[in-house]
């Protein structure tokens, strides 16, 4: 058995893991990182990367047989779904270098290719390999939850961590969860040639804004995505090559099953407890500064610290922690400012407060602001008029922002920006912004903010009529 001292071991090689082990070694400490399965995480090998990768080419296939109001002959898309599956992987084959354990030890960072665990508060092993540090980091990420489901031992089901390498296209697929991955695999495959069936046990898209989620569900549906509602899967059976989800409100046949129902942590590995770190279902109980309660040597950064489970929070905690664990100022998440996106045609954005959780925090005290695409002129331009943005405002600065339409997910950044930054509404105002955009959507938006102050104020009024009348 080998041992090894280290300033800092990080247990995870996913975006967290990685981004803490590429700042503290660049910065001069020294950094083990142990990874049992594949460099780069779930979002590289299973999630964001491969997903966006199959719904583009489920855009181009939509897009091909979508033209005419463009003045382009449509033509009905020949799918090589295995092809599909083809530029999938390389896409993950071009990225994976930048995650590689080659780059990571050539920046010095010793990579241990096991899984690590626990076997004191001082201790963690991996392999033949006992590593004692001044420092744990705990970024083991999350997979997919499965759910016991009466019968669906007995059937072939897919997750997110193996529906990339399905190379057959489904003929009628059925997706059990109707959450931001249910959904955007929903659409893709419908895209892409498949009949598709949602099953959701409460509301599709339940996290986001009702009114615009229901922008994005209706859009599906228009393209024939069959979307079932308070419907609990009951039971799972099969009959020859067909798989049937019973509900209460009826049976539903497909011949593929996905299961999409949310997230579970990676810390069954671990031996918390050897490690005197209390811990939930939800990861690591931390504190905002992301340190453990029980056991101070030790940091969560991604899901296991039990908050929002999206890469660039663990991005951002990695971020957190680098500034308390190597400078030793303080350091603490905050979650206000952290924005996220669903990748459907059209996309689903939010930052920020809803509506409803701003208005129930705060009251009359919140003006809400819209802007609908239909008055952008690059929207009008592509024919992608489909949207709506919402700002929640609170005493002249933003607090939230929803929205949905072409290019959400990159519209949102401004907002998320601003809220981080404490900036004002004036600030989006008074940016410039070239002509014709759909970013001009967000300056509209802030312009509805103030029209009324302007337009609609009898005090401005008389002002300019004072003005106009004696200014020489």
């Amino acid at each position: 058995m080998k041992r090894i001292k280290t300033d800092i071991c990080i247990i995870g090689g996913g975006s967290g893991g990685l981004s803490i082990a590429a700042g503290a070694v660049q910065m001069g400490a020294k950094v083990i990182l142990i990874e049992g399965g594949k460099m780069g995480g779930d979002c590289l090998n299973y999630g964001c990367v491969p997903s966006k990768a199959l719904i583009a080419s489920a855009k181009q296939a939509y897009a091909m047989s979508h033209g005419a109001n463009l003045g382009v002959a449509e033509t009905d898309a020949v799918v090589d779904y295995a092809a599909a599956k083809d530029h999938v992987h390389d896409v993950i084959a071009t990225i994976a270098p930048v995650d590689s354990v080659e780059r990571f030890e050539g920046l010095g960072v010793h990579v241990i290719q096991e899984h690590g665990r626990f076997i004191s508060e001082t201790d963690v092993q991996a392999g033949d390999t006992i590593i004692t540090a001044r420092r744990f980091v705990v970024a083991t990420g999350s997979g997919p939850l499965v759910p016991p489901i009466p019968g669906l031992d007995s059937v072939t089901y897919y997750t997110n961590e193996n529906i990339f390498d399905l190379r057959e296209k489904p003929k009628h697929l059925i997706i059990i969860g109707g959450g931001p991955i249910g959904i955007e695999m929903a659409q893709a495959h419908r895209r892409l040639g498949c009949n598709v069936t949602v099953i959701e046990g409460a509301k599709a898209l339940g996290k986001d804004d009702p009114e615009l989620a229901q922008i994005v569900l209706d859009t599906l549906r228009e393209e024939g995505v069959n979307i079932i509602e308070d419907a609990q899967a009951e039971k799972i059976s099969s009959k020859g090559d067909t798989i049937t989800v019973h509900t209460a409100k009826g049976d539903f046949t497909g011949s593929h099953l996905l299961m999409a129902v949310g997230r579970k942590v990676n810390t069954d590995r671990l031996d918390l407890d050897k490690g005197g770190i209390e811990h939930d279902r939800r990861g690591l109980k931390v504190g905002d500064n992301l340190r453990s309660i029980s056991n101070k040597r030790v940091y969560a950064a991604g899901d296991v610290a039990g908050g929002l489970q999206f890469t660039h929070v663990a991005g951002y905690h990695a971020g957190v922690l680098i500034r308390s664990m190597l400078f030793g100022l303080p350091s603490k998440q905050r979650t206000d400012h952290i924005p996220w996106a669903t990748y459907t045609d059209p996309e689903l954005a939010q930052v920020g407060l809803t509506e409803a959780q701003a208005k129930e925090k705060h009251g009359d005290k919140v003006e809400v602001v819209r802007f609908e695409f239909h008055h952008n002129d690059r929207a009008i331009a592509e024919r992608k008029t489909k949207g709506l943005i919402k700002v929640m405002v609170l005493k002249g600065r933003p607090i939230g922002a929803s929205i949905v339409g072409h290019q959400a997910g990159e519209l949102i950044g401004m907002w998320a920006m601003a809220i981080a930054n404490n900036m004002k509404m004036s600030a989006i105002a008074n940016t410039v912004l070239p002509y014709p955009t759909i970013t001009e959507v967000n300056k509209r938006a802030a312009g509805a903010y103030f029209s009324p102050r302007l337009f609609e104020n009898p005090t401005v009024k008389r002002v300019v009529g004072l003005v106009q009348r004696w200014l020489p």
